[in-house]
């Protein structure tokens, strides 16, 4: 059963970045309904069976949350705009860098990661600089979608780490809730104020929308959060790091992007350096 739900979560991590360059609607507005939709599913039930909780608050718990959802959003602006500006397979590879820019942030605040974290993250590193060398020559757009590919990872381990404070004491329904709920608005503003379309967008982009909220945020990242009950977290994210060669492999098949031998280079080096990052933290102790 546990292989069964694992493959599933693959399969639905990795078939966010095609579904997303596929659907005929603005990057923002995706975004935000994306995030509407799974803080609806995940999220409401909670709040309608203690519809007070966010009078028991501290305000170290409102500040982590709130800086959670800040990064989520602008996360979420930044990546979906880069799988429509780049390739999905790029941007899905330097967006997975977030575990490398937790280990840095670690490093940064004090705890000096070992040797092989540190060469994880100079493999990782180099396989940017590969990415983004064979991008430049192929447009313009193209690497402003990796480098936004390259904010959004950065913006997902701040997410992280926030989120893995304020989750020490809420549990992951208030948190998703709340986190999810402040996720919105932010979106929602930053629709109106870059003048996006909120609702009016082809009927068929709204598949895609729905698609990518059950792919990604049900039967992905819930999956894995589930997993987490019943395996290691180190298996658990080597797991998720199979979401960069399985969406190279969907768009490859569904999009027909076809990529320079040279991207795929810069792909494996990425893969190998996040794998020894992970790897060793789980040893180590440098957690998330």
């Amino acid at each position: 059963m546990i292989f069964i739900l694992a493959v599933v979560g693959i399969l639905g991590v990795s078939a966010s970045g095609p579904i997303m360059a596929a659907t005929m609607a603005p990057a923002l507005t995706i975004a935000l309904w994306r995030n509407v939709f799974g803080s609806l599913v995940l999220g409401a039930p909670t709040a309608i069976r203690n519809p007070g909780f966010l009078k028991s608050l501290t305000r170290s718990e409102l500040k982590y949350t709130a800086i959670a959802a800040t990064a989520l959003a602008f996360h979420f602006a930044c990546f979906v705009t880069s799988v429509k500006m780049t390739t999905v397979a790029a941007a899905t590879a330097l967006v997975c860098l977030q575990a490398a820019w937790i280990a840095l942030f670690q490093w940064l605040q004090g705890s000096k990661p070992p040797r092989p974290v540190l060469m994880g993250l100079g493999t990782a590193m180099v396989g940017v600089v590969v990415i983004t060398g064979f991008d430049m020559g192929v447009s313009r757009e193209a690497l402003v979608g990796d480098l936004l590919a390259l904010v959004g990872g950065i913006l997902a381990a701040i997410y992280t780490m926030a989120g893995s404070k304020a989750r020490k004491s809420l549990s992951i329904g208030v948190y998703s809730s709340l986190c999810y709920g402040i996720c919105s608005l932010i979106l929602l503003a930053l629709c109106l104020f870059f003048r996006q379309p909120l609702v009016n967008i082809p009927p068929e982009a709204w598949w895609g929308v729905v698609g990518v909220t059950v792919a990604a945020q049900l039967f992905g990242h819930t999956i894995f959060n589930y997993l987490l009950a019943t395996i290691s977290p180190l298996v658990v994210s080597m797991m998720i790091l199979l979401e960069i060669p399985g969406a190279a492999i969907m768009a490859g098949v569904f999009l027909s992007q076809q990529l320079p031998p040279g991207t795929y280079a810069g792909l494996g080096l990425i893969l190998a350096g996040l794998a020894m990052v992970v790897l060793r933290q789980g040893r180590s102790g440098l957690k998330k």
